[in-house]
């Protein structure tokens, strides 16, 4: 279970509206891509209640979807809200207000572009549980947040600009990591190799030792959580699954003996296949050309490792407990930023279609495997009877194209309408 130290209420449930009808809707079970065609959706407490050939009676709060198609909301599994681009060393020592308000304007726009829930993975300031906490009393518009706080790193390591707090050593790893899951942290970030961000590092060399990644999977197990690892090369990752890691980020460069090793471990993957195949929007946020060119060399062998993972690896049995990769979806970038004409959260589903999945198993990346990770598919992940309703509507399949979810003019969460771009209910319709 996820660290309950202090109340977290479900973001607009505790004030969603008695009851809200969502009618003529094409329902999307994500997880086999079965239809359930002409449906009326009925949202009681924040909540889907019934999922319905019936009518509505007269008088209830209806939107008419007109035949749209109504899927879970996003998740975004990946993401730093906070972080100035382009990354630099400097980040360390801004304030926390303005931290958290850039990152409260970001997760504004990841909740207008569909995304109803993100996980960061280190965050300056802990920016995040300061945010999530202003969400949770009705002060910012933003996802729900499962937050990291501080990421954990090595001295000298990867995920400065502010991120991490650094520590070396069995001890040191254990007291910071307990310090992150004392602020209100719902699980530990590591980083265990370098990456493509910074100069005098690279993607293969492992920065933090078995001990130290024992350490924090010991205080993330204490807590009911898990370890999630920055992870670009094959070996650190062999290294971190025996220490009991659950999750990677990248996987840059995987190799056969790797993906195994993870499809026996069960583990969750994170391609961020976005960060090496998007030059227009780095140039824009001002990268630098060797920032760029680094990223875009390694572009070609990212995709390779996610294909093979996809190939070698991915469990397609619906099953959690049988062996298999399950892949999520996330961005390391902000998931609501433009990019090539939809925004990173898509773009980076698009993406993952072209390492091996189908649309649907995209979708599933971003939905029903996604809740699973953080641990709270039995509250998100699916458009079930109980389930929290976190819900967007798109104008054709997402499981036949993803690029249905460019346009996405109805996003719900927790039961309240946070963006309607519908046209106007016609003549005596109830809006």
């Amino acid at each position: 279970m996820l660290n309950h130290n202090r109340p977290r209420p479900e973001p607009g449930e505790a004030s969603a509206p008695g009851s809200l009808w969502l009618t003529n809707a094409h329902v999307v079970d994500v997880r086999t891509g079965d239809l359930r065609r002409d449906r009326n959706v009925e949202i009681t407490g924040g909540r889907v209640a019934r999922i319905t050939a019936e009518a509505p009676a007269p008088g209830e709060r209806t939107v008419d979807l007109g035949g749209r198609y109504l899927v879970p909301g996003l998740i975004s599994v990946h993401t730093h809200l906070s972080v100035l681009y382009p990354f630099s060393d400097a980040d360390d020592d801004e304030d926390s207000a303005t931290t958290v308000l850039r990152a409260a304007a970001r997760a504004r726009d990841a909740l207008n572009a569909g995304v109803t829930t993100v996980r960061t993975l280190g965050e300056q300031n802990r920016a995040d549980l300061m945010l999530r906490a202003a969400a949770a009393e009705g002060w910012a518009p933003a996802p729900r947040i499962v937050g990291a706080g501080l990421a954990v790193s090595t001295t000298g390591g990867h995920g400065k600009g502010g991120l991490s707090v650094f520590a070396d050593g069995h001890d040191a790893f254990l007291r910071a990591a307990r310090a992150e899951l004392d602020a209100g942290a719902d699980h530990i970030k590591i980083f265990i190799t370098g990456g493509i961000a910074h100069l005098g590092e690279t993607f293969n060399s492992s920065q933090t030792s078995p001990e130290e990644m024992r350490a924090a999977v010991r205080a993330a197990r204490e807590h009911g959580t898990y370890v999630v690892a920055h992870a670009g090369g094959s070996g650190a990752i062999r290294e971190a699954l025996a220490c009991g890691v659950r999750g990677f980020e990248h996987g840059y460069d995987l190799d056969g003996e790797t993906i195994a090793q993870m499809a026996r471990h069960r583990a969750f993957l994170t391609p961020t296949l976005t960060v090496t195949r998007c030059p227009d929007w780095m140039r824009a946020h001002d990268f630098t050309e060797w920032q760029i060119e680094l990223a875009m060399e390694v572009g070609p062998r990212h995709l390779d490792s996610i294909r093979r993972a996809v190939a070698q690896g991915l469990n397609t049995t619906g099953d959690p407990e049988a062996p298999g990769i399950t892949i999520v979806t996330g961005t390391d970038y902000p998931p609501g930023e433009p990019m090539d004409g939809t925004v990173t959260q898509v773009r980076e589903m698009q993406f993952l279609t072209d390492a091996g999945l189908s649309p649907l198993q995209s979708l599933q990346a971003a939905t029903v495997n996604a809740a699973r990770l953080v641990m709270l598919d039995h509250e998100i992940g699916l458009v079930e009877e109980g389930y929290v309703a976190d819900l967007i509507a798109v104008g054709s399949d997402p499981t036949s194209d993803i690029a249905a979810l460019h346009d996405i003019p109805l996003v719900v969460q927790g039961g309240r309408v946070v963006r309607d771009d519908l046209p106007a209910a016609p003549t005596g319709g109830q809006q």
